[in-house]
């Protein structure tokens, strides 16, 4: 059957968040409302049919995301059987996305990586041996082709940098899950942020918060794992910059971060997937230990045997940098990524105690990569190389 899908698929949405204040009396409890509209018979309608724009019979369907509403999509499971080593990554080619993939390959599933179509295409991914199939979130009829035959979708998706985040992580992840759900998915996972319920002000949070619901609220079999910062980030952050000499950027914020290295993510990730007890859990995973900006410039000055060059932005500046570009149109979304600065004034700590879903998981402890183990490895490697590179040239000089 061809999915005639979305013409009607659309989404649209304004959102409101309202905090309970439990010391006054006047608590207002009122819920999330991000609406769109979709026609469940849309879905129903054979290839041979005339174009979708032209029914107008259609009845329009209000779904709201809040903890009452559900998501009403028929189900077009097929009468064959999906495999369970049936896998869809969408967000293959980011930092923790390729580290699912490898994980999953290496395991024996068999994986499809939904990727935008771009000029230069994602070869690494089906060189390792996957599948690679072109749709765009923010096309929500590109979604339905790539999930047949699949049993479940891990969503490691963010927005870039330059687009609005609404479009991916809003409207995008909306369409995905209720194509998922219409399509009979069999379990779906989402990467959320830690604390992202508490922090209303930051758009990304506010999102993946939102985001949480309305997949809780879908009725389709998911599991929801909340991160707090991935190791491999603080590669190009610092380790390199410390390397080549140039400034480091740093903030004077009191925030600890709990890294935590994405292989091991991606490890307990197919533990969590295989573990039944384990569907329609919240779990978060945060490494073994909280740093903040200034401890982790401290760990790499000392692996590299170098001092950094550092500059130090008062969070304070960050936040007024904020307010002014709000003042400025088209750099809101700027300012909404600057938002986190905010998070970082709030003394937080982003770490959680992991004891709980070791035990669930039945990991052990010590088989999570420390940020001191990780970052050792790097610059040993990465130092070592360099002093080949310099032997190699010497060796030259005196051929020549």
């Amino acid at each position: 059957m061809a999915l005639g899908l979305p013409t009607q698929l659309a989404t649209r949405g304004t959102l409101h968040h309202h905090h309970h204040n439990n010391n006054s009396r006047t608590a207002t409890t009122t819920v999330l409302s991000w609406r769109w509209t979709l026609t469940p018979d849309a879905l129903l309608i054979p290839s041979s049919s005339t174009s979708l724009t032209t029914k107008k019979s259609h009845v329009q369907q209000m779904v709201t995301c809040s903890a009452s509403g559900s998501v009403q999509a028929v189900n077009l499971s097929p009468g064959t059987p999906v495999r369970p080593t049936s896998i869809l990554v969408v967000g293959s080619t980011g930092t923790l996305g390729r580290q699912i993939v490898r994980r999953a390959l290496d395991e024996g599933y068999d994986v499809r990586c939904l990727v935008r179509p771009r000029p230069a295409p994602a070869d690494f991914l089906r060189d390792w041996g996957a599948t690679v199939v072109n749709a765009d979130l923010g096309k929500p009829e590109t979604i339905p082709a790539t999930l047949v035959g699949v049993h479940t979708v891990i969503d490691c998706a963010t927005g870039r940098p330059e687009e609005p985040i609404k479009t991916v992580d809003w409207e995008g992840k909306v369409a995905l899950i209720q194509c998922a759900k219409a399509m009979g998915i069999q379990k779906y996972v989402f990467f959320s942020i830690h604390n992202c319920d508490k922090h209303p002000e930051v758009p990304l949070m506010e999102i993946k918060y939102c985001t949480e619901k309305f997949l809780q609220d879908s009725g389709l079999p998911h599991i929801t794992i909340r991160l707090c910062g991935f190791m491999q980030g603080l590669i190009g952050q610092y380790a390199v910059p410390i390397l080549e000499e140039k400034s480091v950027w740093g903030t004077d914020a009191p925030t600890r971060i709990a890294y935590m290295d994405t292989q091991d993510i991606a490890r307990l990730t197919f533990i969590a997937l295989r573990n039944e007890k384990v569907t329609g859990k919240l779990l978060t995973f945060a490494g073994p230990r909280a740093w903040t900006t200034q401890e982790v410039i401290a760990l790499c000055e000392r692996l590299a045997g170098q001092d950094a060059n550092v500059t130090t932005v008062p969070v304070t500046i960050l936040r007024f940098t904020r307010q002014l570009t709000r003042l400025f149109e088209w750099t809101n979304d700027v300012a909404d990524r600057l938002a986190f600065s905010e998070v970082l004034t709030s003394d937080t700590v982003f770490s959680a105690p992991m004891t709980e879903t070791y035990n669930l998981l039945g990991v052990d402890s010590k088989d999570i990569v420390t940020l001191e183990k990780y970052l050792q490895d790097y610059f040993t490697n990465i130092l070592k190389k360099l002093k080949d590179i310099k032997a190699q040239s010497k060796q030259t000089d005196i051929i020549f």
